[in-house]
């Protein structure tokens, strides 16, 4: 039986593209103890139309006024990076839970006080590290606890973010370093929190990072940008559990491994694999061998995948991990659990980002 209806706002709509279209609307519309009661996009026109497409009538170009409505539980934060904190901060002084989208802020700096200001108001926060949801996460980390690689000797990760070097306008922020959307914050960002979340932190860690590829073509006009964000992200460190841990995530290659995650114990070793370092988005196959034979296919539980029965058409689709955070989310309302990464948590890995910064910068080993 649903305990809670839970009303959403969501700030960032577009009735034609973006995050929200593609991945937080199917989701709570898939969702029967969640209702979309309004929407803000940054135009009357757009809020509008919006609203026409997605059968919702109440519209605001105007966030502050959306934020008003008494119907509204929690409020979805699904706009570019360097608006986030603007946003968040007001929807929390408001009293509402928030979701927001990861990175949580531009840095630490931002995630830091957007984490304070949660726990001030005493609300509830979801930050989308949506892969912890991800049912092959799930039965890896079953295994792993286990014990079906016996203790945990190392792990190598290795990934591909956006291939070719042209970009659409709309992700064309992201080559900016400064607006905090990034192949280090995301790419790393996301494949960074399931290793954590399976793993264990960094006890310390050693980073190098480099700009490969400074000119991107923008795909809509053939223009070329500068970027200055980091486009080859390498750490090697020590988990906290002794575990050696290494990741390399590249940018703006032809072809090469997509997503490539290997735990390797004293009794076994487990693949992860995707089609690219984003394992919030792509379908992950798990595969596990013991001793020195070659890792087969592992078949995630059913009883993993059928968690919640009403997500099952979007498997496979971006909506589907944020679909099961929102699910696991009304839950942890429910039950005063705590399963989903809230804004917390955004610290903690945006803390491991700063340190790969400050290593990356200084060639030195930095502790954690």
């Amino acid at each position: 039986m649903l305990e809670s209806t839970l009303g959403v706002g969501i700030i960032g709509v577009s009735p034609v593209r973006g995050w929200a279209t593609t991945a937080h609307i199917p989701a709570l519309r898939a969702l029967p103890n969640y209702e979309i009661r309004a929407l803000s996009a940054h135009s009357a026109e757009s809020a509008r139309t919006a609203g026409e497409v997605f059968g919702v009538s109440a519209v605001f170009a105007d966030h502050e006024q959306m934020l008003t409505q008494s119907d509204i539980d929690v409020v979805a934060v699904t706009v570019k990076v360097p608006q986030h904190r603007e946003l968040v901060s007001a929807a929390l002084a408001a009293g509402k839970a928030v979701y927001c989208e990861w990175p949580l802020g531009r840095d630490l700096e931002d995630a830091r006080a957007m984490a304070a200001l949660a726990a001030e108001h005493g609300v509830r926060t979801v930050v989308g590290l949506q892969a912890r949801q991800a049912p092959a996460i799930e039965f890896v980390q079953e295994l792993v606890g286990d014990g079906y690689v016996g203790e945990v000797l190392s792990t190598t990760m290795v990934g591909l973010s956006v291939p070719g070097d042209i970009l659409g306008r709309p992700n064309a922020y992201m080559l900016d370093r400064t607006n905090g959307a990034n192949v280090l914050t995301i790419a790393v960002g996301h494949s960074l929190d399931t290793l954590n979340h399976v793993l264990g932190e960094f006890a310390d860690l050693s980073a190098v990072s480099d700009l490969r590829r400074p000119l991107i073509t923008i795909e809509e006009t053939g223009e070329q940008v500068v970027k200055t964000a980091a486009d080859q992200i390498a750490v090697i460190g020590t988990l906290t559990s002794g575990a050696t841990a290494s990741i390399h995530v590249r940018e703006a290659v032809a072809g090469g491994t997509g997503f490539l995650w290997e735990i390797n114990g004293t009794d076994g070793t487990l693949r992860i694999t995707a089609d690219a370092a984003q394992p919030q988005i792509y379908p992950l196959t798990v595969a596990g061998a013991h001793g020195p034979s070659e890792p087969v296919e592992l078949p995630v539980p059913a009883a993993l995948r059928q968690k919640w029965p009403a997500l099952t058409s979007l498997d496979g689709a971006p909506a589907y991990n944020v679909g099961r955070a929102y699910a696991a989310f009304a839950e942890d309302i429910d039950h005063g659990t705590h399963t989903v990464p809230d804004f917390a948590d955004a610290v903690r890995r945006h803390e491991v980002i700063a340190a790969i910064e400050r290593s990356a910068a200084s060639g030195k080993r930095v502790k954690r």
